[in-house]
């Protein structure tokens, strides 16, 4: 069944999502599960409400932002015994579709909404349905207030301005009417803490297979703790996006699944979550495994364990742990596992362990980020290089020689303490595609920059004096390649003052009424 009726997927798309609805029958989840997946949209799709999206995108912060290639589906699982149906069992999943990565989100949404729909069928959706059409749109920065089932969510959406590291708080106030409003902390993340519990003495080495894009495997016993980890470990680099592709959870029934266990060529920079005993064979050529046992809160500190050899990993019986011959570059920080025993001896909240957890990634993360922002805004022309009259000048080109200099007085001992091999971490970092993602939207940006200063350059001219000393070709030349500045300002969203526009606008329609009225008539009418 598929709400509302009208929604279009294709046959691919639906087998997809029929196959990653249901755990594999190894992993043996009674009762009911929450997990999620991810999965290629097929090509040649038209998409709706794009441009409406695309506004929205654009104050998001990069790491939500979304994939147009790629759909999430949300799952609540139920399995439990019932003598009356034929196979002993009542087996149904509902699932939520979205191209959005709020993870926390929709979670909740179905946590309200599946139980009641397992008890009462389809009429029970129209109603959600009736509900999720009342929502604001996903504005991000505004406190939202999402009615469901008798609810109220309130939830704020990050901006790509907030300081990273900081959620601003949506108080739950409490309403004289009947309504119970849940105030959600976030939309997107996941319990680090939890999730990285299994695996806890080399949360550095995985930090560095993330941010280096290495072909990464999580095995675990069930899709909701091989999504969850899987959803932690792209989140560890954050506020850097993951580049390369992940699967929260993968089956040997995905229209990938050739694509990636092929032996034909090294693994891909992807991330997969898997639960079938069948790809501790099919994967065991893959260079860094992460095997996890059923996720616990720890009652007492995890044993220390070595990174094992991956010609150990035979079965999914093997025992929990890191499968990898990696060597990390830079030395382990011992201080980040002391303060986390202490807060399991002290029974700290597993919240506060996860913001603890957090700080310290993104404290990592920064330190290894800033000296590239510093040196890629070294690339910036001077404002001075720009002139009205020629085009907006170039970026300078990125050099990893120039760069690599860079690091010895501006290198990331200026905001971190840990020692090691920095310079080989950066040599394989500006290999990997989480480089490529990060300095091509910086490249957009600062080019975006340029041409808005080129703008405003433009606006401060006399322009109107400029087009008497010249001929009418010149000038009617002069007002088409406005009018296109102006389109190209709106396309692409460039970060220009409003005034500055209004000023251009009123530039071109002075220069207009300047010319004789039969050329005046023809560059009115190509004012659209």
């Amino acid at each position: 069944v598929i709400y509302p009726p009208h929604s279009k997927l294709t046959d691919k798309e639906k087998t997809n999502i029929c196959y990653l609805s249901f755990p594999d029958s190894n992993s043996g989840c009674l009762g009911d599960t929450q997990f999620c997946f991810r999965f290629r949209r097929s090509p040649g799709r038209k998409v709706s409400l794009c441009c409406f999206l695309d506004q929205l995108d654009r104050e998001l912060p990069v790491y939500l932002k979304k994939d147009p290639a790629y759909y999430y589906g949300y799952v609540y699982f139920r399995q439990v015994r019932d003598k009356s149906l034929k196979r002993g069992y009542f087996q149904k999943s509902l699932v939520l579709i979205s191209k959005l990565p709020y993870v926390h989100l929709f979670r909740t949404i179905l946590k309200q909404i599946a139980p009641e729909y397992f008890e009462k069928s389809e009429a029970f959706l129209e109603a959600v349905c009736s509900d999720v059409d009342r929502w604001p749109p996903p504005v991000p920065g505004k406190i939202l207030h999402l009615p469901i089932m008798g609810i109220i969510m309130k939830l704020r959406i990050p901006t790509y301005r907030d300081k990273p590291g900081t959620t601003p708080i949506v108080q739950n106030t409490h309403q004289a009417d009947a309504q119970i409003s849940v105030a959600l902390p976030t939309v997107h993340e996941v319990d680090l803490f939890r999730c990285f519990c299994p695996v806890f003495f080399h949360i550095q080495m995985l930090w560095e297979l993330v941010l280096l894009g290495e072909p990464l495997v999580v095995m675990a016993p069930s899709p909701s703790e091989s999504s969850e980890t899987v959803l932690a470990l792209i989140s560890c680099i954050s506020p850097l996006k993951y580049c390369s592709d992940f699967r929260p959870y993968f089956t040997i029934h995905d229209s990938e699944f050739k694509e990636y266990t092929t032996r034909t060529q090294a693994p891909p920079s992807v991330i997969l979550g898997v639960t079938n005993p069948f790809f501790a064979k099919t994967l065991q050529h893959w260079p860094h495994i992460i095997r996890i046992g059923d996720i616990k809160l720890p009652g007492e500190v995890p044993k220390q364990v070595k990174v094992k050899k991956l010609k150990n990993l035979k079965t999914l019986d093997s025992k929990p742990g890191v499968y990898t011959s990696y060597k990390p570059y830079l030395n382990k920080d011992e201080e980040i596992v002391k303060q986390l025993q202490k807060g399991v001896q002290q029974k700290r909240p597993t919240e506060a362990q996860s913001v603890i957890l957090r700080r310290y990634f993104l404290e990592l993360t920064e330190s290894f980020i800033i000296p590239l922002e510093r040196y890629v805004a070294s690339l910036m022309p001077l404002q001075k290089c720009i002139s009205p009259w020629k085009s907006p000048p170039q970026l300078r080109q990125f050099s990893q020689d120039d760069f690599m200099k860079t690091l010895e007085k501006a290198g990331p001992q200026l905001t971190s303490g840990l020692k090691g091999d920095w310079i080989g971490l950066y040599r394989h970092f500006l290999k990997s595609p989480n480089f490529d993602g990060w300095f091509r939207s910086r490249q957009k940006e600062m080019t975006q920059k340029l041409e808005a200063l080129h703008l405003e350059a433009l606006c401060n001219e006399n322009l109107v004096f400029w087009s008497q000393k010249h001929t009418e070709v010149e000038t009617v030349d002069l007002v088409l390649k406005l009018k296109n500045k102006l389109l190209q300002a709106d396309r692409e969203q460039l970060p220009v003052k409003t005034d500055t526009l209004k000023k251009l606008q009123a530039h071109i329609n002075d220069i207009i009424l300047a010319l004789p009225d039969d050329l005046q008539d023809i560059l009115l009418k190509t004012g659209t």
